[in-house]
């Protein structure tokens, strides 16, 4: 469901209060909280934002309000839309820096990204360039809903520009994902009658085992499927031989996902109970003449936003810096990322 779009004022009007300076931006969407679900506090400081730098914002629902989608125009119908994600994953949302970085959860996935985006579109605003949307998406984090909701905001833009941790480097591909659960059950018993029980968590980890021998392949050009047991639960007790255990495989694979589910799905046979948490095909993506590219390790909300156009993928910061305890973005990388964008939106248009 899509709320009526708050009308703004007139087109340059409130422009000059637009927030451009893109290390001030980065830290206060850091100070906003929005781990994944509960992104409503950062898309009201972005309506607040946008509108007043003459944008019209609709404001599209995910889920429940106050989550949303936000799509940001100055023509009605834009022909490059550059996009990232308001989520993060958990951790401290209080911004800090030292000459060289910003430190803080969302730091470069996504908030340092975001500001860049934003200052780089208001940069290209002032020199007449009307046709840049923004589109904020929640959910990246987990299940990537918001980026399956949005394409009903969709309006025929060409190009749709995604930003994620690249270090400014172009995407020529990245990665699919593969998530899964796997649930085993046992019979619960005194931990002294082992023999009268039957233990889910060994049952999981055989079944585990089993998984990690598993040879998915490899792509050419992705390389090989990269397999890691992300979650892992069971028990309740030292005394109780339990009968419930829970664990969560993350694979990101070069390789179409649905091969893969099927060979878990064989290996683990009656044993565990299997459930797709997440699944995305890898990505084969645009790049530009005179624009560095490289194949990303890592996925992106990408395959559920092809409705904007062909799809690109760049931005500042590292994902060996994301999710991290020391999150944290270049202060020079982010300047960088503005110009990047300035110079790619022209270039898509053959005006460079």
């Amino acid at each position: 469901m899509t709320s009526a779009s708050g009308k703004s004022r007139g087109a340059g009007a409130g422009r000059a209060n637009m927030a451009t300076d893109v290390l001030e931006l980065t830290k206060a969407l850091v100070n906003i909280p929005s781990v994944t679900g509960g992104e409503g506090a950062l898309a009201d400081f972005l309506v607040c934002l946008l509108r007043a730098g003459g944008y019209d914002v609709q404001e599209q629902i995910v889920g429940a309000a106050p989550r949303r989608n936000l799509f940001a125009t100055l023509d009605p119908r834009p022909s490059v839309v550059l996009c990232t994600h308001m989520d993060t994953v958990p951790g401290e949302a209080r911004a800090t820096e030292d000459e060289a970085f910003i430190y803080g959860r969302g730091a470069c996935d996504a908030k340092g990204v975001m500001a860049a985006l934003i200052t780089a579109a208001a940069g290209l605003a002032e020199a007449g360039r009307r046709d840049v949307g923004l589109l904020f998406v929640v959910g990246e984090e987990t299940d990537s809903l918001g980026a399956k909701t949005a394409s009903a905001l969709a309006r025929g833009s060409k190009y749709l520009i995604v930003g994620e941790p690249t270090g400014n480097i172009l995407g020529r591909g990245h990665l699919g994902i593969l998530t899964v659960g796997l649930a085993t059950k046992g019979k619960r018993v005194h931990s002294a009658f082992p023999h009268l029980g039957e233990s889910a968590v060994e049952k999981l980890l055989d079944v585990l085992a089993d998984v990690r021998r598993i040879d998915f392949g490899r792509d050419p050009v992705l390389g090989p499927t990269r397999t890691s047991v992300v979650q892992i639960a069971g028990g309740e007790a030292p005394n109780v031989i339990p009968d419930a255990a829970r664990a969560v495989v993350s694979l990101r694979t070069g390789v179409a996902p649905d091969g893969l589910l099927a060979s878990i799905r064989a290996a683990a046979g009656a044993r565990a109970e299997i459930e797709v948490i997440s699944k995305s095909d890898p990505q084969a993506l645009h790049t530009v003449p005179g624009f560095e590219s490289a194949v990303m390790p890592f996925g992106s909300d990408i395959p559920h936003l092809k409705a904007f156009g062909t799809p690109l993928l760049v931005g500042p910061g590292s994902a060996l810096d994301a999710h991290t305890a020391g999150e944290k973005i270049s202060k020079a990388e982010l300047g960088r990322a503005v110009d990047l964008y300035r110079r790619l939106v022209p270039a898509l248009a053959g005006e460079t």
